[in-house]
């Protein structure tokens, strides 16, 4: 456990890495009394330790009915998309990409789905009057590593690809400080990044948009296919996790996927 995540005091975190309590559940295990005779805090103090740790349990807040129907109401009348740098894209996803919704891509091999991703990962460091959210991205590798040529080449491309915005605004943007790589070989470091890395980023407002590139390879490679039922259970988890990240930070999610079929031509 970071410690640091739950924003607690300095003397707080520092009491509870003494006394070598390294996960909300050891703190939770404890009475008030043992947790001031381990930690040496006042009573204050380690309420409000119990207090933080109880809180960072809970997945999810309470929502009530009426918060419910709020936040639809107000998504229903955000117009706030994030462009894909091609006019024949934004019109057909209405404007570009849903913020606080998941956008899935999916097709064969060299379609051109990981440049749209890195373009994306530019476009939402633009103000929103260019169809930007003035904010980095999250790239997240599952397969091979991160296109960085390809990347450098969109980015030397920018004054040309995006020739309507002003170009003093494209040469004062520095695209590569605000793309943020993670690299998860499995399922379980890829939950362990959405639940840990992104909620940190995303909270602090230096990303607004998170790439999973991609989803379906990492269910490929654990489960076979008699698996099914624990590989749903886990897909419903990923995607319930990228929900919450996506409504909670008014974020936009672009969740990438190759297709192995066969196409008939």
């Amino acid at each position: 456990m970071i410690w640091d995540q739950l924003q607690l005091k300095p003397n707080i975190s520092a009491a509870v890495r003494r006394a070598q309590l390294k996960s909300v559940r050891d703190v939770l295990y404890l009475s008030g009394p043992d947790l001031q005779r381990r930690t040496a805090l006042s009573c204050s103090e380690v309420q409000e330790l119990l207090t933080a740790a109880a809180a960072a349990c809970r997945r999810h807040r309470p929502t009530t009915a009426l918060q419910l129907h709020h936040s639809e109401h107000q998504r229903s009348k955000s117009s706030l998309r994030l462009s894909a740098a091609c006019p024949v894209l934004d019109l057909l996803l209405r404007g570009g990409l849903p913020v606080g919704a998941i956008t899935e891509l999916s097709g064969e091999s060299g379609a051109g789905k990981t440049q749209l991703g890195l373009q994306l990962c530019l476009s939402v460091q633009y103000p929103p009057e260019h169809g930007g959210l003035s904010s980095g991205a999250l790239y997240i590798c599952t397969e091979d590593q991160f296109p960085i040529r390809r990347l450098q080449q969109l980015i030397a491309g920018q004054s040309v690809l995006r020739s309507e915005v002003p170009s003093s605004l494209n040469s004062c943007l520095c695209f590569s400080d605000h793309i943020y790589i993670e690299h998860t070989a499995d399922l379980e470091s890829l939950k362990v990044c959405l639940s840990r890395r992104a909620p940190l980023l995303l909270g602090q407002g230096l990303v607004r948009l998170i790439v999973v590139d991609s989803v379906a390879s990492l269910f490929r490679c654990e489960f076979q296919a008699d698996d099914w039922l624990e590989r749903n259970k886990q897909l419903l988890t990923l995607s319930s996790m990228l929900h919450y990240l996506s409504q909670e930070f008014d974020a936009s999610v672009l969740c990438i996927n190759q297709v192995t079929d066969v196409f008939s031509q």
